[in-house]
C-alpha cells in the first residue's frame, strides 16, 4: 500500500511539473469558476440567460482586478518618482555601514571593493537568467490574462457536461450524495473567499493607516502589499515587511521607525488573528500548518508562484471533501480536518451546480 502510494504521488508530481503550461491556467479557471458560480446561479434566478450571467460575472470580476491593479500601479509609480532621493539615502546608508565594517571589525575597504567585485562578477550572469525569466514569465502571464477567463467561461456554461462525467466517473457514488458533496465544496470555498476578500481588505487599510501616522512613504502600497503576503503563513508577512522597514530607516536615520513598523505590524497580525479572520470568514479550509507549508513548498517546486497560490486552496477543498466521507478518514486526519464525516446540512436542488 505504502509503495503504491508512494508511485502515485511520484507520477502525480511528474504529471503536474511538465503539464504545469496546461494545468496552471486550467486550475485558476477552475477556482474562478468555483467564486463566480453562485453569483451566475443568482443572476439566472433573476431572468438572466446562462451566457449573459456568466459574461457579466466575469466582467464585473475582471473590472475589480482591473481597478486594484491600477490603484497599485499608481502608487508604485510614485515610489519610483521618489526613487533618486531613495537611492541617494541608501547610497550614504551603505558608505555609513562600510565604515562601521572598517572601524569596528577591521574589514578595510580595499577588501570590501574586492568582495564586492568578485560579486559583481559572479551575478553577471545570474542578472541574465533572472531577466530571461521574468521575460518569459512575463509572456506566459499574458497568455494566462487570455486563457484563464475563456476557461472559466466554458466550465461555467458547460457545467451540467462536467456534472454528468463526474456521475459517471464515480459512478459508485449515489447521484445525490455526489451533487451534494460539489454543491457543499463550491459553497465552501466562496464564503471562504469572500472572508478572505474582507480580510485582506481591512488587514490592508489598517497597515496603510499605521504607516501613514508614522510618515513613512507610499504607505498605502506597502500596507497592501503586505496584507496579501500574509497568505503565507509566517514567511509572508517577515518578507513583505523589509522594504517598508528599510525605507522608514532610510527616510528618518532613526532605529525607531523600523521599530514603529514592526509594532504597526504584530499589532494588526494580531487583531488579524483573533478578531478580523474569525468574523470574516465565516468557515475556514481548516488545513493542518505544516500540510498547508508543504503545500506551498510543494507548490513553489512544481508550477512556481502559480503553485504557491493554487496548491493551498485545492488541499483545503481535499480536506473538506474527505472530512465529509467516512472511506477517507485518514486522509481527513492527515489535513487536519475535525473528526465531522457526516454533512452539516443539505442543500436544496437548485444549489447543485447544473
Amino acid at each position: 500500500m505504502f509503495i503504491q502510494g508512494l508511485q502515485i504521488a511520484v507520477y502525480g508530481s511528474l504529471i503536474l511539473y511538465f503539464g504545469r503550461t496546461l494545468f496552471v491556467p486550467l486550475s485558476f479557471a477552475l477556482l474562478i469558476s468555483f467564486v463566480l458560480y453562485p453569483v451566475c446561479h443568482w443572476l439566472e434566478r433573476k431572468g438572466f440567460g446562462r451566457m449573459t450571467a456568466i459574461v457579466v460575472s466575469i466582467t464585473g470580476l475582471m473590472l475589480a482586478a482591473l481597478l486594484i491593479v491600477f490603484l497599485l500601479i499608481n502608487q508604485f509609480f510614485g515610489f519610483v518618482e521618489e526613487w533618486p532621493l531613495i537611492s541617494d539615502k541608501l547610497a550614504v546608508a551603505i558608505n555609513e555601514f562600510r565604515l562601521f565594517l572598517e572601524n569596528s571589525w577591521g574589514f578595510s575597504m580595499a577588501a570590501q571593493n574586492r568582495v564586492l567585485a568578485s560579486i559583481t562578477e559572479q551575478s553577471g550572469s545570474a542578472i541574465v537568467q533572472v531577466l530571461r525569466h521574468l521575460f518569459s514569465a512575463s509572456a506566459f502571464s499574458l497568455v494566462m490574462l487570455i486563457l484563464v477567463p475563456v476557461y472559466a467561461v466554458l466550465i461555467l456554461y458547460y457545467r451540467k457536461t462536467w456534472m454528468l462525467v463526474l456521475t459517471r466517473i464515480f459512478s459508485s457514488e449515489k447521484k445525490e450524495k455526489l451533487h451534494e458533496m460539489i454543491a457543499l465544496t463550491i459553497q465552501s470555498y466562496y464564503s471562504f473567499i469572500k472572508g478572505m476578500a474582507i480580510v485582506y481588505l481591512i488587514v490592508g487599510v489598517l497597515n496603510s493607516v499605521g504607516l501613514l501616522l508614522l510618515g513613512v512613504p507610499h504607505a498605502i502600497l506597502f500596507g497592501f502589499i503586505v496584507a496579501v503576503l500574509t497568505f503565507i503563513p509566517y514567511v509572508g508577512i517577515i518578507i513583505g515587511s523589509l522594504l517598508p522597514i528599510a525605507m522608514a530607516w532610510i527616510t528618518f536615520d532613526s532605529v525607531w521607525y523600523p521599530v514603529g513598523v514592526v509594532a504597526i505590524f504584530t499589532f494588526v497580525q494580531y487583531l488579524e488573528a483573533n478578531i478580523i479572520f474569525p468574523l470574516a470568514v465565516s468557515r475556514k479550509l481548516n488545513v493542518n500548518t505544516l500540510i498547508m507549508l508543504l503545500a506551498i513548498f510543494a507548490g513553489g517546486i512544481l508550477w512556481g508562484m502559480a503553485g504557491m497560490i493554487l496548491f493551498v486552496p485545492f488541499v483545503g477543498i481535499a480536506r473538506l471533501i474527505a472530512g465529509h466521507n467516512p472511506r477517507w478518514k485518514t486522509l481527513a486526519l492527515i489535513l487536519g480536518a475535525k473528526e465531522d464525516w457526516k454533512f452539516p446540512h443539505s442543500f436544496d436542488e437548485d444549489q447543485t451546480p447544473v
